[in-house]
């Protein structure tokens, strides 16, 4: 065996086991949020001892930040993928609620928020630029698109507009638990939001 294959091999082993611990981290923190999850409990659950853990992840907010990662990426390729058609405002906007509330789905309400509160945190791991958010710069970019063609007024800034729409939809989600309530104020922050893109 060659030592390129042995490295391979090695590296492919490291990953499995780097999925492991990610997958059973993010079922414990399901359960008793962050700062409430065991190490000793997700390193039982993955198969790995004590310090694998740290060897993978220095500390449970890097586990949060792969995993923002992952599922940022993931409901951006998901929305470049509707706007590669025509949509006006209202279904645009409708269309990045829905990726975000079903994250929340997927995930429940307490890794949700704690992954929102991560996004937010002054202390997150790693400091990024809006740039690098590829959901940011998909909205922007839709919202530059439709200036261009005369549906947002000219003076509208994409960027302050898309950032507040999606702290709106983030305020609503983590602050609100009725099902009625929640797709009323979403749905009003919907046509609030178009009102102020709008040429009148």
């Amino acid at each position: 065996m060659t030592s390129q294959v042995k490295v391979s091999a090695r590296a492919a082993r490291r990953m499995r086991t780097r999925e492991r611990i990610l997958g059973a981290a993010i079922a414990e923190f399901k359960k008793s949020g962050m700062a409430g999850a065991d190490v000793n409990a997700i390193a039982a659950a993955a198969g790995v001892a004590h310090g694998t853990f740290f060897f993978h992840f220095p500390s449970k907010e890097h586990v949060l930040l792969e995993l923002e990662n992952r599922e940022e990426a993931r409901i951006a390729a998901e929305f470049a993928r509707f706007v590669e058609q025509r949509h006006d405002l209202v279904t645009t906007l409708t269309a990045v609620i829905d990726l975000v509330t079903g994250l929340e789905r997927r995930f429940g309400p307490i890794l949700f928020k704690e992954l929102l509160a991560q996004h937010f945190s002054p202390t997150r791991p790693h400091k990024d630029e809006w740039t690098d958010h590829p959901v940011i710069v998909l909205l922007v970019r839709e919202l530059e698109r439709a200036r261009g063609d005369g549906e947002v007024h000219p003076e509208v800034d994409a960027f302050y507009s898309a950032t507040f729409f999606l702290l709106g939809i983030y305020g609503v989600l983590t602050t609100t638990d009725n099902p009625e309530t929640r797709e009323t104020m979403l749905a009003k922050l919907v046509s609030t939001a178009v009102r102020g893109l709008e040429v009148r």
